[in-house]
């Protein structure tokens, strides 16, 4: 795990750029993935550069674009989980280093981002994937874009109480989505053949319990290839890194680390001798595919690692997925002080 962050912090630019390698594009979600792999690591200077280049870069509305290269916009389009996932980072650089300075400088970031998200739910609770050109909402929701909301506004509701900030139209909207997810999926496009709309409510904390297991189970067969990893979408024989490892965290979080463990040991044949990790892995053609090695794939397998074995006090985001605050709940142990650590009130 230390070659591969060490590989990841090398793909970083000097103004704390964190894209797919270097020289390549940046997306706002894997640019965090990548950056919580590095405070697992210890590289809590770097993780934080990360989120100061993202924040430099986030629009007034509490956007970012799908995509950029070499500092530029290259896809201008504002979608819903870029917007959010910065909440994700915050909270789990919060848990690793405890450093207050950040939480206080990225509040109001964060803030903006989840306003824009909350003001992007449909009727029904489902929240829009993207911006239409003229500002508004489009009436696609998707499943895996929502999982991975519920979890950002649930960190979004931690760093509020951290803060002291109290945002109850998140509560209001993270317990409608929440019912989206679990009771209406009509609300949702469909895009079951890929692995992601399968495990990511339960990775995101929206179905837990026996739901979660019955979840996992009803399409274990359909998308896991023993010894390989897990497809990336059902009708092809290709397994990818990422999901592998995403789907491992799935199993930390209903309590069977042992099945975790055994899916990324499954994925290492996409090592590189450098510890970085190949995206996927065709296996009918025994081609890897596509040709690349990128940081968000390489910070997968560090966050799985980091869930399985608690090493850092940032694993339980994903091993236990519970402990955030629960929607109309900022205060679950009904006293003060509740927070991991025993945290304090940062004021921005």
């Amino acid at each position: 795990m230390r070659q591969t962050i060490g590989w990841i912090a090398g793909q970083q630019g000097a103004d704390g750029a964190l894209p797919w390698s270097v020289g390549g594009q940046l997306d706002p979600w894997d640019s965090v993935e990548a950056a919580m792999a590095l405070d697992v690591g210890g590289e809590h200077d770097r993780a934080a550069a990360a989120y100061r280049w993202l924040a430099g870069r986030q629009r007034a509305d509490g956007s970012w674009a799908a995509e950029y290269r070499d500092g530029a916009e290259t896809a201008p389009a504002a979608e819903s989980n870029h917007a959010g996932y910065l909440a994700v980072g915050l909270w789990h650089s919060w848990l690793v280093s405890a450093d207050e300075r950040l939480v206080a400088e990225l509040w109001p970031v964060v803030r903006r981002g989840l306003d824009l998200v909350t003001r992007m739910q449909l009727p029904g609770g489902a929240i829009s994937w993207a911006l239409r050109p003229d500002g508004t909402p489009d009436d696609l929701a998707l499943v895996t874009g929502n999982a991975s909301l519920f979890q950002a506004l649930r960190c979004g509701l931690a760093l509020a109480e951290l803060a002291g900030d109290a945002q109850p139209d998140w509560e209001l909207a993270v317990a409608d989505l929440g019912d989206a997810l679990r009771e209406r999926p009509e609300a949702f496009g469909d895009r079951s053949r890929f692995s992601m709309d399968w495990y990511y409510p339960v990775l995101g904390g929206a179905v837990s319990g026996a739901a979660a297991d019955d979840r996992l189970a009803a399409s274990w067969d359909t998308f896991v290839v023993p010894g390989l990893g897990i497809r990336c979408v059902s009708d092809r024989p290709w397994v990818t890194g990422a999901e592998t490892c995403e789907l491992a965290l799935a199993l930390t979080a209903v309590g069977r680390p042992d099945d975790a463990l055994e899916q990324v040991a499954a994925m290492q044949h996409l090592r590189d001798d450098d510890g970085s990790y190949w995206t996927g892995f065709v296996y009918a053609d025994d081609a890897r595919w596509p040709i690349e090695r990128t940081t968000w794939t390489a910070g997968a397998v560090v966050l799985a690692a980091d869930a399985i074995s608690r090493a850092t006090p940032g694993s339980g985001l994903f091993a236990s997925p519970g402990d955030l605050p629960a929607a109309g709940m900022p205060d679950p142990t009904g006293s003060a002080g509740w927070l991991t650590g025993g945290a304090g009130t940062v004021r921005p």
